[in-house]
C-alpha cells in the first residue's frame, strides 16, 4: 500500500486523544496550551476522551501518561509543556525512560518547522514522541504558536496513518 493509500484509509477515522498540561505554573483557569490542543483536536472531527493538568515533576507526569495509555478510549497522547532545557524541565526525561521506541522523525520535523518560523531558537525545544504500551505518545511545547504548528503541520495529518500502524486498523 502507497503512503497516499494508508493515509487515505486511516484519515476517515475520529481518532480518540488524551491530553495532558505538564507546568508548575498552569491550571485550569490559565493553561493555554491544553485548550488550544482540544479546540484543534475538536474541530478537525476527532475526540478528547482524557484531559490532566499536572507538575512537571516526574511521578506525576509518568503516573498521568500510564493512565492516558492504558485508557481503553484513548487512540493518541499529547503531552503540553516541560519540553524545554531549564532544569525543571523533566517532561522529556521521563518520558524517554517510558518509551519502548522512539519516533525521532517527529522532534526532527518539528524543530524544521520550527526554525523557519522562529529561527535557530528551534534548538531550545525537545519536542518528541515514542511509543508507550503500543500507543503513540507526543510531547510538544507550551506556546500555543507551537501547538499551532504541530497540530496543523504534523499531528492532524499523521495521527491516524500514526494509529493504524502501531495498532493495526481495527
Amino acid at each position: 500500500m502507497s503512503l497516499e493509500q494508508h493515509r487515505a484509509a486511516a484519515s476517515h477515522r475520529a481518532l480518540r486523544f488524551a491530553v495532558i498540561t505538564i507546568s508548575d505554573t498552569r491550571d485550569a483557569a490559565s493553561d493555554r496550551g491544553g485548550p488550544f490542543l482540544v479546540d484543534g483536536l475538536v474541530a478537525a472531527g476527532h475526540q478528547v476522551t482524557f484531559r490532566e493538568i499536572v507538575k512537571d515533576d516526574s511521578e506525576p507526569i509518568a503516573s498521568s501518561v500510564q493512565r492516558a495509555v492504558s485508557a481503553v478510549d484513548v487512540d493518541l497522547v499529547l503531552t503540553t509543556g516541560g519540553t524545554g532545557i531549564a532544569p525543571r524541565d523533566v517532561t522529556v526525561p521521563t518520558l524517554e525512560k517510558l518509551f519502548e521506541s522512539t519516533i525521532p522523525g517527529f522532534g526532527e520535523l518539528f524543530r524544521m518547522l520550527s526554525f523557519r518560523a522562529i529561527g535557530s531558537a528551534a534548538i531550545l525545544s525537545r519536542a518528541t514522541a515514542g511509543l508507550i504500551g503500543g500507543k503513540v505518545v507526543i510531547a510538544l511545547p507550551g506556546s500555543p504558536k507551537a501547538l499551532e504548528l504541530a497540530l496543523g503541520e504534523i499531528i492532524l495529518k499523521e495521527a491516524g496513518h500514526l494509529v493504524t500502524q502501531t495498532r493495526g486498523p481495527g
